[in-house]
């Protein structure tokens, strides 16, 4: 994959209306896959060395980003799903790789703001059961 704007990542939520619509206003932005492992290591494992637990343990994605708001209607739909706890549908593509979708619920929403800045906000997803990846 050649290099890409980091502009071009792009998180979106699903509008109510069959559609998504751009989280507006992020600068910065991140989507991390992990798996937990399963060590199923013993007395008689070769060499004392770890063996793990193949197809095991729990999957997981979590977006992060961070921004300033565009407008009001951004900011209170963000803030009533996080303090509503609910667990929405989301996008993230990725250029040139793919679109991955799921459900996600918003885990942490920050507000910041300097004394000669503007106010910006930072905020993580945590996925809520399993993703579809879709190549572009």
């Amino acid at each position: 994959m050649p290099a890409q704007k980091g502009k071009d990542l792009l998180i979106k939520i699903d509008d109510g209306a069959g559609g998504f619509a751009t989280v507006a206003g992020l600068r910065t932005r991140q989507l991390a896959f992990n798996a937990e492992t399963v060590d199923v290591t013993n007395a008689e494992s070769a060499g004392r060395w770890r063996e793990l637990l193949g197809q095991a343990g729990v999957r997981r994605a979590s977006i992060t980003g961070s921004g300033v708001f565009k407008d009001e209607a951004s900011d209170a739909r963000l803030r009533q799903i996080f303090f509503d706890g609910d667990v929405r549908t989301y996008q993230v593509i990725v250029p040139d790789f793919g679109r991955i979708e799921g459900p996600f619920q918003i885990a942490a929403l920050e507000y910041r703001g300097d004394h000669a800045g503007e106010v910006s906000f930072e905020m993580a997803f945590e996925s809520a059961s399993a993703l579809t990846f879709t190549a572009i």
